[in-house]
């Protein structure tokens, strides 16, 4: 039996007849190729999603007008779809065959060592701007970024394999990223020691840490030459991983034109779906939407403290030994 919805209006006799739009199965009318050009997940990967959505939410319906509810699987079709556009939720819904109303309901260690011989790296961290519409004029100013347009800024923690390990979606993009850091929960996890004797990498704009190292800004010895290349192509880790990420769900590449709730869900949930795509070894896909081209938001450098011990031992102890 068809899977049906039906329009939002009413027919009388002001109105016309009432139109009905079928729902398409797409795990079975799209080949694998086309199926994960259009989700950016493969079947399997959305099957087994499907199930564990069902399986921690089971009264995952949402009701359409005259109890055409729509099932788990189309809702996950809909905000996949909407993650790979981007685009308004009018025609993410066309495209599934759901009305406007029911879709708006709806080993890290040895890796880093591998990549450039750095030892001893938990992960990399960066900032990275995702653009949304202001939100209001209230508070408008203070998601408007060093480059002029609104922005969340968005804190991420990534392991050699590109799998995003922390994510903060709660600040605007007027926030430097020290100031994210300092006031984050990572912050007190990692000055706690509930990672152990392991570094992240952040770039200049970040403190330097005993539990985050930073480049040199002048290196003059050949040990702080090695430390700096080895910082560079370890680091590079959270610029690939954020590109990756971009890629497979422009909705966090484009403008997001939702409510900062919503945009927060948004992000999270693309996160959590990069990272399953990882997992699955799941080949990356060019999106299917134009993405604008990426450019840098500068950022200060952070001038706190002068010499410190944690770096200049890994120098004089390790680097200077290569």
């Amino acid at each position: 039996m068809s899977d049906w919805s039906e329009s939002d209006s009413d027919s009388d006799e002001n109105t016309a007849p009432r139109q009905y739009k079928e729902r398409v199965d797409y795990t079975t009318t799209l080949n694998s190729v086309e199926f994960q050009m259009r989700f950016r997940l493969d079947k399997a990967s959305v099957e087994q999603l499907e199930h564990l959505l069902v399986e921690i939410m089971p009264h995952l319906r949402v009701k359409g007008t005259r109890n055409h509810d729509v099932s788990p699987l189309h809702q996950l079709l809909l905000a996949l779809r909407f993650y790979a556009l981007g685009t308004m939720l009018l025609s993410v819904g066309d495209f599934i065959g759901v009305s406007l109303v029911c879709v708006c309901k709806s080993n890290t260690e040895d890796g880093f060592y591998r990549i450039a011989r750095f030892p001893r790296v938990q992960g990399a961290i960066d900032c990275t701007h995702v653009r949304i519409q202001s939100p209001c004029a209230e508070i408008g100013e203070e998601f408007r970024n060093r480059k002029g347009y609104p922005t969340i800024n968005v804190q991420a923690v990534c392991d050699s394999e590109l799998m995003l390990m922390n994510v903060g979606t709660w600040w605007p993009g007027s926030a430097h990223d020290a100031t994210i850091f300092n006031m984050s929960e990572l912050k007190i996890q990692l000055e706690t020691g509930m990672y152990g004797n392991k570094w992240l990498l952040g770039d200049s704009a970040y403190p330097l840490k005993p539990y985050l190292l930073t480049p040199l800004l002048n290196p003059e010895s050949r040990g702080e030459e090695l430390y700096n290349e080895s910082w560079i192509r370890s680091r590079n880790c959270i610029e690939r991983t954020f590109g990756v990420w971009k890629r497979r769900f422009p909705v966090v590449a484009l403008t997001m034109r939702l409510s900062l709730q919503n945009a927060h869900a948004v992000i999270i949930a693309t996160a959590v779906l990069h990272n399953i795509c990882r997992l699955q070894n799941l080949e990356e896909v060019p999106p299917e939407v134009e993405l604008p081209q990426i450019d840098p938001v500068p950022v200060p450098i952070n001038n706190e403290g002068g010499i410190h011990l944690h770096r200049e031992m890994l120098i004089a102890n390790y680097f200077n030994n290569l």
